[in-house]
């Protein structure tokens, strides 16, 4: 990955924020707080997770570029992770949003200035077995901007789910 494909996830990223944007923009409360299924999260459980998940990455990225050489990552059963879609009662609709929209400038001031360097650095994940060293790049692509656009998907699955 270089600089250029940095800005560019940066710009995938912003894209699937504004998307999720788009498609809940017009629904009612009760649809964003809707779950299909027990297994499936609300979107509004989805903007929670990401307004949790973008940050944690972003602070990881600076945490392994400040610590050559530290593990990065977390499992699924992450308390912080799970503390984000625990209780969807609780969850104010218009809190929830105003912190998602917020998510485009601390995505772009986290990512822009890293340098080619930065994007090869690499780090062991916690998991050495499945992920191994790393590098930035992997951390941007895979937890940032494919998260980001996996949770659309979602949204959309779900949305397509009330008719």
């Amino acid at each position: 990955m270089t600089v250029v494909a940095v800005n560019q996830s940066i710009q995938a990223i912003n894209n699937s924020i504004d998307a999720i944007l788009k498609v809940s923009d017009n629904l009612s409360e009760e649809t964003i707080r809707w779950n299909p299924t027990n297994e499936e999260w609300s979107i509004l459980q989805i903007i929670s997770h990401l307004n949790e998940a973008v940050p944690y990455w972003l602070n990881e990225i600076d945490r392994v570029l400040a610590e050559p050489g530290a593990q990065w990552g977390r499992g699924l059963q992450d308390s912080a992770r799970l503390a984000a879609v625990v209780n969807p009662d609780e969850l104010n609709v218009s809190e929830q949003f105003a912190e998602f929209k917020e998510l485009k400038q601390k995505v772009a001031d986290g990512l822009e200035n890293l340098s080619e360097e930065d994007l090869k650095a690499e780090n062991p994940h916690r998991n050495f077995e499945k992920f191994g060293n790393k590098p930035v790049s992997f951390m941007i692509e895979h937890f940032l901007e494919e998260h980001v656009e996996k949770h659309y998907s979602q949204v959309q699955r779900n949305l397509s789910k009330l008719d």
